[in-house]
């Protein structure tokens, strides 16, 4: 494993998201998933704990650690593409699978993560004319 790993928290839905994203973006897999040996409070015996996972090669940890936490813009995943085509792919994969857009360029999964592509984002930020800024934001 990484020395440096990005542990993402989930209600449960740790196994589905890290399989998503292994599907949906290159240099990603699923690594291993870890299940409980036993029952324990507030849990049974087989239910996923953690999924080790890469995302376009970053080192992930998801972590079903109940509701407790949800995921909020202070992270996302700054996924850099190489064309309007590749954002389209991803934004589209992003949003029907229950994601929802955001402003700015930005959309979130359906957990909650938002993504944005830095190309747009930059756009935005040196956008000197407010017009400009509105539209080099869309998608």
């Amino acid at each position: 494993m990484a020395k440096n790993v990005i542990c993402l928290w989930y209600d449960g839905a740790a196994e589905e998201a890290a399989r998503f994203y292994a599907q949906t973006f290159p240099s990603s897999a699923v690594a291993a998933v870890h299940r409980a040996p036993a029952d324990y409070p507030g849990g049974k015996d087989g239910q996923v704990l953690t999924v080790e996972f890469t995302v376009l090669g970053v080192a992930c940890l998801g972590l079903n650690g109940g509701p407790a936490f949800r995921h909020s813009e202070a992270f996302s995943f700054q996924i850099v593409t190489e064309d309007q085509a590749e954002t389209d792919r991803y934004w589209n994969a992003l949003i029907a699978s229950g994601g929802a857009e955001s402003a700015c360029g930005w959309c979130k999964d359906k957990w909650g993560l938002s993504a944005v592509d830095p190309g747009s984002r930059s756009s935005v930020l040196s956008a000197s004319d407010t017009h400009e800024a509105a539209n080099s934001a869309r998608k």
